[in-house]
């Protein structure tokens, strides 16, 4: 009777010991599913910031001027008026506007005042100077639909005013102009004139 009994309470350990491994590995299931889950979820996260970032980079690549042609300078034999430039949209991206006060009638009126209509900001530096903001005129070139948002394809020429911002560029002068669109890196410009100002120069 009380080997039956002995035999009995073995059996019913056994089998309570085998509950209790059954739970631990179920313990363990639902643990590693979760950091699984957590897991999965930190990567698809990290996947989409990563896509926002190239979609982001992409936009601000888009929206970027790209200098085209030679940077002509015209002057009155001793400092440089103004500058003449050609600009296009890179990597045929987003329209960029190039609504300017002139626009292009010629009215350059030196530096903008703080309630400018100027989208695109143009900006003069050298060594002794910086002048923010200058009056700027810009005209189509060639084919386009006429008016004044920079599209894929077309080119426009954009005339700088110096000397009625009070800039004086004379002989041997190095310089930046930065020019600044709402969305995208800046364009800068980096000149030396010659040792003698003509009337129409082209700047290295």
């Amino acid at each position: 009777m009380l080997k039956r009994l002995a035999k009995t309470m073995r059996r019913d350990e056994r089998g309570i010991t085998g509950l209790e491994t059954a739970i631990i590995l179920i313990a363990f299931v639902v643990v590693a599913s979760v950091f699984a889950y957590t897991v999965l979820s930190a990567g698809i996260f990290s996947s989409q910031k990563g896509q926002e970032a190239v979609y982001t980079g992409l936009q601000t690549a888009r929206s970027t001027l790209a200098l085209k042609g030679d940077v002509v300078a015209q002057s009155n034999g001793t400092a440089v008026d103004s500058l003449v430039i050609c600009v296009a949209n890179a990597l045929n991206g987003e329209p960029i506007d190039l609504k300017a006060p002139g626009n292009g009638t010629g009215n350059l009126t030196g530096r903008a005042a703080g309630n400018s209509s100027n989208v695109v900001v143009v900006s003069y530096a050298d060594s002794a100077t910086r002048v923010d903001d200058l009056y700027w005129d810009a005209s189509q070139l060639g084919k386009g639909n006429g008016d004044t948002m920079l599209d894929p394809g077309e080119t426009f020429e954009m005339t700088i005013d110096l000397t009625a911002a009070g800039i004086d560029v004379g002989t041997y002068k190095t310089f930046d102009i930065d020019i600044k669109p709402p969305i995208g890196s800046v364009l800068t410009i980096e000149r030396t004139t010659p040792a003698a100002l003509a009337s129409w120069m082209i700047l290295n």
